[in-house]
């Protein structure tokens, strides 16, 4: 929970302040860079933090910085995910498994093959934990593209994953 003085206090020109937010941040904000657009990670979270930055004074309410992150975090990755086009469709050739170690490996780079829009709800649902209607208030749509962009990366990870 980021302390909304500290929130004010960044808003209102603290430059320490600023830099102590920015700080308590990074985490969430290379968590979902991360996940949503592994292949553009590290400038999806310098252009998420630079965003972050630049309109902290827009927020009204301080108290939801964390959602405000997210959600810009969200559209920045996707937004460079995107212009790159480094999304790649699920391969259908199953890997032999092995031990576990190697299956955690697969389930990851299965996931970093989703499409952005899918690897994107399936991060908010099963990283964030948020619900499908938190997710659809992130990400600016309706709950039932949240249902189905998850049923759909379900679905690919099944086919790609643990057929």
């Amino acid at each position: 929970m980021v302390d909304p003085a500290l929130v004010g206090a960044a808003q209102a020109g603290d430059a320490l302040a600023l830099d102590e937010l920015l700080e308590e941040l990074l985490p969430m904000v290379r968590r979902l860079t991360t996940t949503v657009a592994p292949s553009v990670a590290e400038d999806a979270t310098q252009e998420a933090l630079l965003a972050i930055f630049r309109n902290l004074r827009e927020l009204r309410n301080p108290e939801a910085i964390v959602a405000w992150t997210r959600k810009l975090t969200i559209q920045t990755a996707l937004r460079l995910a995107r212009a790159r086009r480094r999304d790649e469709p699920v391969d259908s050739a199953p890997a032999s498994r092995i031990d576990p170690g190697e299956q955690l490996i697969e389930l990851v780079d299965a996931l970093q093959r989703l499409p952005a829009e899918q690897r994107t709800v399936v991060a908010l649902r099963a990283i964030e934990g948020l619900s499908e209607q938190e997710a659809a208030r992130a990400l600016d749509l309706p709950v039932g593209t949240v249902k189905s962009r998850l049923n759909r990366a379900r679905a690919s990870l099944r086919k790609g994953w643990l057929t």
